[in-house]
């Protein structure tokens, strides 16, 4: 993969085309600086065309690879319903179960097949048309959701809150997000709120060390709400622009740690009545239905601001964001399909619809 690529929209989201995590300081290297060309004189929009398409195009593979799972299943099936000549009542039926079978919820799939009968019933129709208007559908959905995570300076610090389920992403997410603050010029303290694991804590210090981030931390079992109390009151002191606060993974049904979490926010509410000014769900794709509930439960109890998608490669069940999107209308502000920092991209509402219906971006 070129550096060009690699870097991509990763670094205008994320600020950071490595992980840091991965690469030992002996391998990090001075860059080579080289003097201007004069005979090769180009527009800052002449120069920055060709890249900006090649890292579009790179992503958009990556996303298409990643979403394999989830587009061969509907794309196979799609070919299987629309055998015959004219659209009818029981390829329109066929096509409403493949749909809610994939994930993309009984609202979407009904959509579908509406706009397919009221435009093209007993007309003769190809699969490769059905997944044209499946690609419409899924963009008109997408679109009003997508947005990058932004932080604006009224408030300083920023509290942003990371919550989710066991082993859906948010430490390692968090590490990202702290490279593009960081690559903005921003301030950045990081709370391991997350104080049931060693691991968790080691692994958020590690981000911390590589953006130049002050961790707060304590030792396995301390109370997590005191010791985000205890970083609030650093961040103000240090006049921090962001703090981000990782909590421990926890399962939306149970009530103990659901108390905990709300604990947490009401600590934040009483140092800024105002705060957690974003509260981002970490999903992980592979739950399929489930992440509904635990949308709708972390919602509840933490006042969910704004979404998250990880491991979109390892499930046929990439429709979900679909749903998730038509039901909550929740902000989305990223995605990724794959282990390496690169496979995580702000979201593009027009590629992912074209990468889960199998069309070419």
């Amino acid at each position: 993969m070129s550096g060009t690529e690699k870097k991509g929209l990763f670094g205008r989201l994320f600020g950071a085309s490595e992980d840091p995590a991965a690469v030992p300081d002996e391998q990090i290297k001075d860059t080579e600086v080289l003097e201007p060309v004069e005979e090769e004189e180009q527009t800052s929009s002449e120069s920055q065309a060709e890249p900006e398409k090649e890292e579009k195009k790179g992503w958009f593979s990556r996303l298409k690879s990643g979403l394999s799972k989830s587009s061969s299943k509907l794309s196979e099936g799609i070919t299987g319903i629309f055998t015959k000549s004219k659209l009818d009542d029981e390829a329109l039926e066929q096509l409403e179960d493949l749909l809610i079978q994939s994930d993309l919820g009984v609202a979407m799939a009904m959509r579908i097949t509406e706009q397919l009968s009221a435009s093209r019933y007993d007309k003769e129709i190809s699969d490769q048309e059905v997944r044209e208007v499946l690609a419409q559908e899924v963009t008109k959905i997408l679109e009003p959701v997508a947005a990058p995570l932004q932080i604006s300076g009224e408030h300083k610090p920023h509290i942003l809150l990371m919550v989710g389920v066991n082993g859906a992403g948010k430490t390692t997410t968090i590490g990202k997000l702290a490279q593009k603050f960081h690559q903005e010029g921003k301030s950045v303290m990081l709370a391991a709120g997350d104080t049931f694991r060693a691991a968790a804590i080691d692994q958020l210090k590690v981000w911390g060390e590589r953006t130049q981030a002050h961790v707060v931390a304590k030792e396995v079992g301390s109370d997590a709400s005191g010791l985000v109390y205890e970083a609030l009151e650093q961040a103000k002191l240090e006049a921090c622009d962001v703090l981000m606060i990782d909590t421990a993974g926890r399962l939306q049904n149970k009530a103990d740690l659901m108390a905990e979490l709300e604990k947490i926010v009401r600590v934040i509410k009483k140092f800024d009545a105002q705060g957690p000014h974003d509260v981002l769900l970490t999903l992980d794709a592979t739950t399929g239905q489930n992440a509904l509930n635990q949308v709708e439960i972390f919602g509840q109890t933490a006042g969910v601001t704004g979404l998250i998608m990880t491991k979109l490669d390892g499930s046929a069940r990439g429709g979900i964001l679909v749903a998730i999107a038509d039901k909550f209308q929740l902000p989305i502000h990223a995605i990724g399909v794959g282990e390496g920092v690169d496979d995580m991209q702000a979201f593009e509402p027009q590629d992912f619809a074209n990468a889960i219906a199998d069309l070419e971006g």
